[in-house]
């Protein structure tokens, strides 16, 4: 149970830390802020010496956000702003090389793991925020989003620091303290939503919270209530705008990431079925263990549901983090026992969850299980920075299948440029360059964006909707048709690529290595004359052709 006690004020900064005041520089490094900042500035160090060193090429989603980057809006097919907003500072230092694309994220959960140690000194002891920040900055999920461009970055960078501000106001000293972090709050809580809409979490959190502690409820007041509401819909504004303009395309993608559709449309049989299969709820807790690290998610979760089923008082900084992180670890459970859920969907709990296992086991002063958790979670990241670099240690770590998606672009954006160009050498040239995957596409223009393509890139559209912002920006036009190169990387689709042209020249095939074992094959052919067929008012597939393959019917293979 909840009881209604908020936590107590707390000493100010330079107190709870331990830190001598005035210029002893030496005594401030030995407090935990000083060990916090010391100990991310230097994994932030071997991280960026890791990242500037590594031979993994984007993935493709990374080139995506790059692609973005090059027109910046308030909003885009799949996502909102942030990534590209962020890409778009760094290129614009650096240059577009794969480190300056990626770097932001790297920065971004550095400053998070300050804001953890932040938020845990605020609501315990400096001590316990330096083991909270140990555990975010070594968390495998952290590690890994930090070798990569994508949205969780950001969301958890915002998140924290939004964290910290609500920290702030729960444990307000004076009240111009109290409206600042209100303030403060509503602003970073808006960042957050631009990185991801997964950011609504933290909405939940606070009514949550506000429902179960009385005191709580008290600081709210109508004033800050209009702070916090008001600066965030103003920083959203633009993005809520920009998404009303372009038919809510951004929240049409998220709900089809979830794949709402099929379980709302699922008969009650199916439904008590899929609800009956403890598979989905496994595969998904076993997940969570791996991203946030087995000891701690142990630690958090399964303190969690001791305290459930103990029915063990809970109060103060306990139920607050508490609040922050049950509503996407429930949620996203639900999600998997009705349809699926990826890894990364409960990225929200992942701050709340490091200050709450950190506090847990520093009250009980589990040093043992303390010191062993971050020894794995080190070793771990230690492994993956190495394999980043190293080819060879990736294959001997068994990471190649893992890595592939991140090889081979180079080489297939040559393979695509030689195709080209001795096609449109041919009579009558080309009228366009047209691909089958998104992935493809987003390879072409970012490893392709220093050379001249001999005709325009474009993607071509399988199904009666599009599904990506290529198939909704670029899509291959009938008045671009009259001959066409159709690179194909996805077997099953060729056929039906084919159907759409009245002429199709014999395929040329290729397999780019991509690591000692595995390949990619692409293929190619000039199609004359694009005059797409029907696709199905029922599935928006188009026919499949006399004898062709049904693997691909329902979509991606």
């Amino acid at each position: 149970m909840v009881t209604s006690s908020a936590p107590a004020p707390r000493p100010g900064p330079d107190q709870q830390d331990g830190r001598a005041g005035g210029g002893d520089w030496a005594a401030r490094a030995r407090t935990p802020l000083g060990i916090t900042l010391i100990g991310v500035g230097l994994l932030t160090t071997f991280r960026l010496l890791a990242l500037f060193n590594t031979r993994l090429e984007l993935y493709p989603d990374e080139a995506q956000y790059w692609l973005w980057s090059r027109h910046l809006a308030f909003g885009y097919f799949s996502k909102p702003p942030m990534v590209a907003w962020m890409i778009a500072g760094t290129t614009a230092v650096g240059g577009n090389a794969e480190p300056w694309v990626r770097l932001s994220a790297l920065l971004i959960h550095s400053v998070a793991a300050v804001a953890v140690q932040r938020v845990g000194a605020r609501l315990y002891d400096g001590r316990t925020g330096l083991a909270a920040a140990a555990i975010y900055a070594l968390m495998p999920a952290v590690q890994l989003s930090s070798g990569v461009i994508a949205t969780d970055a950001p969301l958890l960078g915002f998140l924290a620091l939004a964290l910290w501000s609500y920290a702030a106001l729960a444990t307000e000293r004076t009240k111009a303290e109290g409206d600042w972090a209100a303030l403060g709050f509503g602003a970073l809580l808006a960042l957050a939503m631009l990185s991801k809409y997964a950011a609504a979490y933290a909405v939940l959190a606070a009514l949550l919270h506000a429902a179960v502690d009385p005191q709580m409820r008290r600081r709210w007041s109508v004033r800050r209530v209009g702070l916090t509401v008001g600066a965030g819909l103003l920083l959203i504004a633009p993005n809520l705008a920009w998404n009303a303009a372009h038919h809510f395309d951004t929240l049409a993608h998220t709900a089809a990431n979830a794949d709402w559709h099929k379980a709302s449309h699922a008969d009650a049989q199916n439904l008590i079925d899929r609800l009956s299969d403890y598979r989905g709820v496994l595969g998904f807790l076993v997940s969570q263990a791996g991203v946030f690290g087995p000891v701690f998610f142990c630690v958090a979760f399964g303190g969690a549901v001791r305290l459930l089923v103990l029915r063990r008082p809970v109060t103060g900084s306990d139920a607050l983090l508490l609040c922050f992180a049950a509503p996407p670890v429930l949620i996203v459970l639900g999600q998997a026992a009705l349809s699926r859920a990826n890894a990364n969907w409960a990225a929200p709990a992942f701050v709340p969850a490091s200050v709450l296992a950190a506090a847990w086991l520093v009250r009980a002063r589990s040093w043992r299980w303390l010191a062993a958790g971050l020894g794995l979670q080190g070793v771990v990241a230690a492994l993956f920075l190495t394999a980043a670099v190293s080819p060879a240690l990736s294959a001997a770590f068994g990471l190649d299948n893992s890595l592939k998606v991140a090889r081979g672009w180079q080489a297939s954006t040559r393979w695509a440029l030689s195709q080209a160009r001795e096609a449109a050498a041919a009579p009558g040239g080309l009228t366009a360059i047209a691909v089958d995957d998104r992935f493809v596409f987003n390879a072409l223009s970012y490893y392709g964006r220093d050379e001249r393509f001999p005709a325009p890139l474009r993607m071509w559209v399988r199904e009666a909707k599009p599904h990506n912002q290529a198939e909704a920006e670029v899509p291959l036009l009938v008045a671009q048709g009259a001959r066409v190169l159709m690179i194909d990387s996805v077997e099953c689709y060729r056929p039906e690529a084919m159907a759409d042209f009245a002429r199709s020249s014999p395929v040329a095939r290729t397999a780019i290595r991509l690591d000692a074992k595995r390949a990619r094959s692409l293929t190619a052919f000039v199609g004359e004359g694009f005059n797409p067929l029907a696709r199905s008012p029922a599935t928006g597939l188009p026919p499949r052709p006399l004898g062709g393959p049904e693997g691909c019917r329902a979509g991606q293979p």
